[in-house]
């Protein structure tokens, strides 16, 4: 753990008008030197993904909480490791931030051999921006309507079912091998490259379920071209409200919410770290923010310091990391 904490991103977008832009900076910043100049917020994925779309949701209000102008850089890469790893490097000063998830900060360390980073030791982790429950999803054409329905199915048929994920060593990977570490069903791996193609698998058929992020399926979902059985959370989901919880099914090690945060390189000043913390919470617990996470199917930020949340970071790493190395998972 560093005894320094995370610093945030910030991202510029007038098109997402929150309502928020009325912020007022904060007060006294830790260090009346920072920020003096605009803040570079480097997201590792394309434009239009979850994680790229969240940061753009923090952008304006962001901008408006600490002064400066927040520019948006998107740099794809080996699911996120190539910009992670130059935000790695970056001049540890708070002008060179980066959108982390679970993807690159949690899935890519475990399954890349040579990631070029340490997602705890080579960042300040900052803050959480939101989380994004996980959910059973399964095509609508299947006799399923429950978790348990679909585990007798699965142990019954076993090998029948595919399951889908954004790439091997991806996080929808790595969460179906735990689902099936604790249940022990039997089913088959179809990797995609990346959100849209699997989306596209899953509503055609060619795999039977995911266990995913909710967000990219909750249209579809709303559709009924398919069903949830399950979700990862604290409570039942206000969208989904017949859907039960993880822990209602009886696998409670297996409510595990995704999450979308933001850090800075590994060195950047304690002071800078808590300027870019606050500002982070002052967006976040705004009404209008929590109104905008809350319809795309976000769960809004609990206040977690940075130390709270390297904490958890750290503890995820090790369930998962176990979770890689019994499936003997190794990204290509």
């Amino acid at each position: 753990m560093h005894p320094t904490q995370p610093t945030r991103r910030h991202i510029l977008n007038a098109g997402l008008g929150l309502g928020l832009a009325g912020l007022a900076p904060l007060a006294a910043h830790a260090d009346d030197k920072f920020p003096s100049r605009p803040i570079t917020l480097v997201v590792p994925f394309p434009p239009g993904g979850s994680v790229d779309i969240m940061a753009r949701q923090y952008s304006e209000p962001l901008s408006s909480a600490l002064g400066v102008p927040i520019v948006v850089e998107n740099r794809a890469g080996a699911g996120g490791s190539v910009a992670s790893q130059m935000v790695a490097r970056a001049k540890p000063d708070g002008y060179t931030l980066v959108v982390s998830s679970q993807s690159s900060h949690l899935a890519n360390p475990l399954t890349q051999p040579k990631v070029g980073y340490d997602p705890i030791k080579d960042f300040e982790n900052i803050a959480i921006l939101g989380r994004q429950p996980n959910a059973l999803v399964v095509h609508s054409s299947l006799p399923i309507k429950s978790f348990k329905e679909f585990i007798d199915y699965a142990k019954k048929n076993p090998g029948k079912l595919n399951y889908g994920s954004g790439g091997v060593g991806s996080m929808g990977q790595l969460n179906v091998e735990m689902l099936k570490a604790a249940t022990g069903v039997f089913t088959t791996h179809i990797p995609y490259r990346g959100g849209t193609p699997l989306i596209t698998a899953v509503l055609a058929n060619e795999v039977q379920f995911i266990l995913d992020n909710l967000v990219i399926m909750l249209p579809h979902l709303q559709a009924g071209r398919v069903r949830a059985l399950a979700v990862a959370a604290d409570k039942r989901l206000p969208q989904l409200p017949d859907v039960p919880t993880m822990a209602e099914v009886g696998y409670p090690q297996l409510n595990l919410t995704s999450w979308t945060g933001l850090a800075a390189p590994g060195g950047t000043p304690d002071a800078i770290v808590q300027t870019l913390y606050k500002a982070v919470r002052q967006v976040a617990t705004s009404p209008a923010m929590q109104a905008s996470l809350k319809e795309r199917g976000v769960i809004a930020p609990e206040e977690m310091t940075p130390a709270a949340f390297e904490k958890m970071m750290s503890e995820r790493l090790v369930k998962f990391g176990e979770v890689v190395r019994k499936a003997g998972i190794t990204a290509e």
